[in-house]
């Protein structure tokens, strides 16, 4: 009988290459926000996948660009520390389209010289058709390295190939006991987890300047036997950025506040309040110096 493993493996990649969707296919269920905008995800999140092999601790990491403020440097720092705690590294691209700056960047700033295994996940493969036009993209990534890297062909959104890659992984990390108990799926607080489903709505109902300029933070969470009261400020950068946040006759806030809390009473299987206050905060991403406290 084979001795049970353990151990982190971190999901790094540029923007939009299915880092999110790819955890919570695995996971069976959603604890990262996923849309098609850059910097959904902000912070690094665990997600914990145990069958009987092992346990696997993965990493969401931000999506890795050039960064343009304190906040892109902030995302960064995260994908960087992320690395050394790892076991394995899943470079997760999207391989309908061929390596371009971006992937290249990445592998010669953030996965040059490291010590640790590294997989290079093909994912998107069911949007390419033509089978020579995907082995000549996987080319593109393959040369990256000097190393020949072994890949893994996914579909984060329909869940192709995941338990050969998860097998991948496994194959891959120490002996070892399970890190966290076999039946958590993610070490965020339900505080953590309601900030970043109130962004996800935001995400997903406004403007593309309102995105990069909110933050979600928590005043106040109360949790109680039959419903939890969750008191939260979204906070923009300029007047104009709350006024499209509010919507008109508050329509906008509304709507985000109720998909929020729909979701939420979902995840904890309650009733829950939610009340939700704009506030205006000039330059937030420039001038925070605690901003993993504000993403």
């Amino acid at each position: 009988m084979s001795e049970f493993k353990s151990g982190f493996a971190a999901i790094l990649g540029r923007p939009n290459v299915g880092k999110s969707t790819l955890l919570n296919t695995i996971l069976g269920q959603k604890i990262v926000i996923a849309t098609d905008k850059a910097q959904t995800t902000r912070k690094r999140i665990k997600g914990i996948f145990t069958n009987d092999e092992g346990q696997i601790v993965f990493i969401d990491t931000p999506g890795i660009h050039k960064p343009l403020d304190k906040l892109g440097e902030f995302l960064i720092d995260e994908v960087k520390s992320s690395v050394p705690d790892a076991d394995v590294i899943l470079f997760l691209v999207d391989v309908s389209e061929p390596a371009g700056a971006g992937a290249k960047w990445i592998a010669e700033n953030i996965l040059k010289d490291i010590k640790k295994p590294v997989i290079i996940v093909l994912n998107k493969v069911d949007k390419i058709k033509d089978p020579v036009k995907k082995e000549m993209n996987l080319l593109t990534y393959k040369t990256l390295f000097e190393q020949n890297l072994p890949t893994a062909k996914i579909s984060a959104q329909t869940g192709r190939n995941i338990d050969t890659l998860i097998s991948t992984i496994m194959r891959k990390l120490p002996e070892a006991p399970p890190i966290y108990p076999p039946d958590e799926v993610t070490d965020e607080s339900m505080r953590s987890i309601a900030q970043e489903i109130i962004r996800e709505k935001i995400l997903v109902n406004t403007q593309d300047e309102i995105p990069h300029s909110v933050a979600v933070i928590i005043s106040k969470y109360e949790e109680k036997e039959k419903i939890d009261r969750i008191f939260a400020d979204i906070h923009v950068e300029q007047d104009s950025q709350k006024g499209i946040m509010i919507g008109k006759k508050g329509q906008m806030l509304k709507t985000i506040g109720t998909q929020a809390r729909l979701e939420l009473e979902k995840v904890l299987d309650k009733k829950v309040y939610l009340e939700l206050n704009v506030k205006v905060t000039k330059n937030w991403r420039k001038k925070q110096k605690n901003l993993g406290d504000w993403v």
